[in-house]
């Protein structure tokens, strides 16, 4: 397995796949041929159905800017290796092909080529859960601190970084309002959700508060804000709100905070090393599903669980999902992905509860529901994969009125 590092991916929005992913592959072209006089960059697959509405072009624009250069879109056509597909191709004066890539991305920002299938080297000499437990069960530590022991401390500040802008996320969408960028019009909740809640009795005012934190996140990514991909742009809302929800009513200590998002980035880098975080490659149950469970292995490590407890958590956290289309509307990471984060971060907070109540024994494993997520999500037509063509997305994208 990569770093946990890979998993969280601090940008701006709105999609880890559709714009972080392809901005980084465009950058690594156009400096490896900045001489060329022209440029022809072609979208294929998810990239190209759902690209405007997720800002593919825009990030691809602002890349090429200062250069002459074309998009060209084929939303029909899948490359075998991933729905994600762009192709980049560089010419002289006189149209000669100077040089020619094909990268994909394939979900949290991450790009990989025909010749590779991971971005970093691995550091992690493990495979699975089933190996990670029995690990930490012979040497008596937590997932924590497997992780410490092949990332190093170093891997502390970064995760210090991460959940600066987390908070950051939260503070900054619960201080907006007004209309999303976007034909839908969709006016932002997460303030409304956050005022109102104050009024309410404790269990209202604190499922209110969970809603707004998530709201807030998912609001600031799809208007293009400052966000972590936790696991990915799409279900950047989820972790966050768990972790500020449990800050805010269990007084936790930043050092746990940052103990439980080294044990979330490793169940959220155990899905991505097995099956897929990618909506158009798997479907929703890989973006918000597995944000779910990362979420929710954090919070049963928050209050006191055992590590089978955990995985017992994080596995609901992807088995509740399984089978969640992506299907959004006009292509925006907004309808049903915005609600989607708030309903995601109370599940794992139930989770946390139920996990807890049990002794963390269990007949489905982590690493058996991750496998079948992927099958899952390979055996949905194409329509419910990140494409606007199938499910939520046939709707007209005008309001009602």
């Amino acid at each position: 397995m990569e770093s946990i590092r890979e998993i969280y991916k601090i940008g701006h929005g709105p999609s880890s796949s559709h714009t972080m992913g392809p901005k980084k592959a465009a950058e690594q072209f156009l400096q490896k041929n900045s001489g060329a006089s022209r440029f022809a960059i072609t979208l294929f697959g998810s990239l190209a159905a759902t690209g405007k509405g997720h800002l593919t072009d825009k990030v691809i624009q602002e890349t090429f800017k200062n250069e002459n250069f074309e998009i060209l879109w084929e939303p029909k056509v899948f490359l075998p290796k991933h729905p994600n597909a762009l192709k980049f191709a560089a010419f002289n004066e006189e149209s000669t092909l100077l040089d020619e890539w094909t990268a994909y991305s394939i979900g949290g920002g991450a790009i990989i080529d025909d010749f590779s299938e991971t971005e970093t080297k691995e550091i992690y000499p493990h495979k699975n859960m089933d190996e990670i437990l029995k690990w930490c069960n012979s040497n008596g530590k937590q997932f924590w601190e497997y992780v410490i022991e092949y990332e190093g401390e170093e891997i502390w500040s970064f995760l210090e970084e991460v959940w600066d802008v987390m908070e950051s996320s939260i503070k900054n969408g619960l201080e907006k309002d007004g209309v999303l960028p976007g034909v839908l019009k969709l006016p932002r909740k997460a303030q409304s959700f956050y005022l109102k809640g104050q009024n309410f009795a404790t269990p209202f005012k604190r499922r209110s508060q969970l809603f707004s934190y998530a709201l807030a996140v998912s609001e600031e990514n799809a208007s293009g804000g400052k966000i972590v991909a936790a696991p990915t742009c799409g279900g950047s809302g989820v972790l966050p709100a768990v972790l500020k929800y449990f800050k805010k009513v269990y007084k936790i200590e930043k050092k746990a905070i940052l103990r439980a998002l080294a044990t979330a980035g490793l169940f959220g880098n155990l899905v991505k090393t097995n099956a897929s975080i990618s909506g158009a490659e798997v479907g929703c149950q890989g973006e918000v599903g597995t944000a779910c469970a990362m979420a929710s292995a954090a919070a049963t490590q928050l209050m006191g669980g055992t590590i089978y407890q955990i995985e017992y958590s994080a596995e609901m956290g992807l088995e509740h999902h399984l089978g969640l289309t992506c299907d959004p509307v006009a292509g925006l990471v907004q309808i049903p992905c915005i609600e989607r984060n708030a309903f995601a971060a109370e599940r794992a907070v139930s989770h946390n509860t139920y996990a807890l109540m049990s002794d963390g024994r269990h007949r489905i494993s982590f690493d058996e529901v991750v496998e079948t997520m992927y099958t899952t999500g390979i055996d949905l037509q194409s329509n419910y994969r990140e494409t606007s063509l199938g499910g939520l997305a046939r709707w007209s994208a005008s309001p009602k009125s």
